[in-house]
C-alpha cells in the first residue's frame, strides 16, 4: 500500500492520501488529544506527542504538527500508523456510547432561512471542494444580523493564510452572491 503525501498552505500540515476512503461523508475533525478518543487512528497519531490536530476528509487525513516538531522525523511515524491502521482493516471510529452528547447546532432566525441556504449552498458547492484540496473543511455555523459565522477545520485552521482565504476569498464570493452578507468570521 501506498500512501502519498501533499504540502498544505499551513506549513504545520501534511495531507496523507491513503488511495482509499476515509470517510463516507463528511468530515471529522480532532483538535484535543481528548477528542480522538472517538477513533482509534487519531488516538494513535495523537500518541505521538508531536501532534496536535487531526482531521479525517473524505480521501484524505490532515495531520498538524506542534510547535517545534520537525516532520522529517514526525512523517515516518505518522505513515506507519497510517500503513497499520489502513492495511489491517481497522476501524476508523469506536462504537458511539449509548445516550452520547448531542451535536453543537447552530440557531439561526428562520426569516432569514432563504438567505442561510444561499450561503449554505456556495460554501457546499464553491467553498468546501478547494478547501479540501488543501487538507481542510470549513463548516457553516450561524448567520446573524449579516455577518456568517464558519468554523475551519484540518489545514485550515490555524494555517497563516486562512485570514486571506476568509475575507479574500469567501467573504467576497458570498458578498457578492448575497447582498445581505456584510462579513464572514471564523469561530
Amino acid at each position: 500500500m501506498l500512501i502519498e503525501t501533499e504540502t498544505t498552505p499551513n506549513p504545520s500540515t501534511l495531507k496523507f492520501l491513503p488511495g482509499r476512503a476515509v470517510m463516507e461523508g463528511g468530515t471529522r475533525d480532532f483538535a484535543t488529544p481528548e477528542e480522538a478518543d472517538a477513533s482509534p487512528l487519531a488516538e494513535a497519531l495523537f500518541a505521538l506527542g508531536d501532534v496536535e490536530g487531526v482531521f479525517f476528509g473524505r480521501d484524505f487525513v490532515s495531520v498538524t504538527a506542534g510547535p517545534g516538531s520537525n516532520w522529517s522525523n514526525l512523517k515516518p511515524d505518522v505513515l506507519s500508523i497510517l500503513l497499520d491502521h489502513f492495511s489491517g482493516g481497522m476501524p476508523l471510529f469506536r462504537p458511539a456510547p449509548a445516550g452520547g452528547s448531542a451535536a453543537e447546532v447552530s440557531v439561526d432566525d428562520p426569516a432569514d432561512a432563504d438567505i442561510i441556504d444561499q450561503i449554505k449552498d456556495l460554501i457546499e458547492t464553491r467553498v468546501r471542494p478547494a478547501v479540501a484540496n488543501d487538507g481542510g473543511d470549513i463548516i457553516y455555523q450561524s448567520f446573524n444580523k449579516g455577518n456568517v459565522y464558519l468554523k475551519m477545520q484540518g489545514a485550515c485552521a490555524g494555517c497563516p493564510s486562512s485570514t486571506a482565504t476568509l475575507k479574500q476569498g469567501i467573504e467576497s464570493l458570498l458578498k457578492h452572491y448575497v447582498p445581505e452578507v456584510t462579513g464572514v468570521f471564523a469561530v
